[in-house]
C-alpha cells in the first residue's frame, strides 16, 4: 500500500472516532434534557460512542494490518489437509 493511502485511511479513522464520541455525547445531552435527568444519558452516550468507535476502528484496521483478508479467513489451497 502506498504511504499516502495509509495516511488517509488513518486520518479517516481519527474522524470516525471523533464523530462516534461526539454523536454519543450530543444524543446523551439531548436525552437528558428531554427526560429531565442529570448526566445519566450523557454518560451512556459516551460509553456507547466510545464502544462503537473502537469496534469500528478494530474492523477497519484489520485490512491495513493483514492485507485484503484476515489470515484466519484465508484458505490455502496448496495444503488442504487431504494429503494430495
Amino acid at each position: 500500500m502506498v504511504w499516502w493511502t495509509v495516511a488517509l485511511r488513518l486520518t479517516g479513522l481519527g474522524w470516525y472516532v471523533a464523530l462516534c464520541v461526539v454523536l454519543g455525547i450530543v444524543a446523551g445531552i439531548w436525552l437528558d434534557r428531554v427526560l429531565g435527568t442529570r448526566v445519566l444519558f450523557t454518560l451512556l452516550g459516551v460509553l456507547l460512542g466510545s464502544t462503537a468507535a473502537f469496534w469500528g476502528v478494530y474492523k477497519m484496521i484489520l485490512p491495513v494490518l493483514y492485507g485484503s483478508k484476515h489470515p484466519a479467513n484465508s484458505q490455502d489451497n496448496s495444503n488442504d489437509g487431504r494429503g494430495r
